[in-house]
């Protein structure tokens, strides 16, 4: 097959407009009058239907992606229900994928020629790299940030999860879905003073009964 499709990853921090860019670009793609499909991991269910939606209120239908979902399998499926080669493939939440499915659409892009862009988070709320993205590093042809920028002026780079107070939460499983209420994008430096305001103020009341 002559097409040369590209494995795309862009990752960026919460609220760094990752899935306005997406629903730009499928919008784009319609305009030109070019097939794509939009897709998304079933476990951000916060629209409660299938449908991609930006916080600036855009949204698109897309097809759910299962845990246990072949992402080659459906991507045959659908060239088969089209009659033809689907140009472009857009996934939101790929942090979310497994690394088996990543795999699959690296397939998908060698053997169909396709183009499968990515958009999601590099890391969790504790620093630490999500399985879909680890592997999308290791494999992407392409690898691009989607920049935002912290309170102080910095890149943001930790999606720091909070509590009803607004302090950071260190603790709990990787995955918790939730919007401005529970996430906030930070730089490395705020994220580590604010750990350590935190940190100091919680040890006050032992020092305080230590003395007495």
């Amino acid at each position: 097959m002559n097409r040369k499709g590209k494995l795309y990853f862009r990752y960026g921090t919460m609220g760094s407009a990752k899935t306005a860019l997406l629903l730009t670009q499928a919008y784009n793609f319609e305009e030109r009058g070019m097939k794509y499909v939009c897709l998304k991991p079933i476990i951000d269910t916060r629209e409660g239907r299938s449908v991609i939606r930006s916080r600036i209120g855009i949204e698109r239908e897309c097809k759910w992606i299962r845990n246990d979902t072949n992402l080659y399998e459906l991507a045959q499926s659908l060239f088969e229900e089209n009659m033809l080669i689907i140009d472009w493939f857009l996934v939101d939440e790929s942090q979310f994928l497994t690394p088996e499915q990543v795999d699959q659409l690296a397939r998908v892009v060698d053997d169909f020629g396709s183009n499968v862009v990515c958009y999601g988070l590099r890391t969790d709320f504790q620093s630490h790299l999500f399985e879909g993205s680890r592997r999308l590093f290791e494999v992407a042809d392409s690898i691009d940030e989607i920049k935002s920028t912290c309170n102080c002026g910095r890149k943001t780079i930790i999606n720091a999860r909070i509590d009803s107070k607004g302090d950071f939460v260190e603790e709990g499983a990787q995955v918790e879905i939730g919007g401005d209420d529970r996430y906030i994008a930070v730089c490395r430096k705020c994220w580590r003073n604010k750990r350590i305001e935190q940190s100091s103020r919680d040890a006050l009341p032992f020092l305080e009964l230590t003395r007495k």
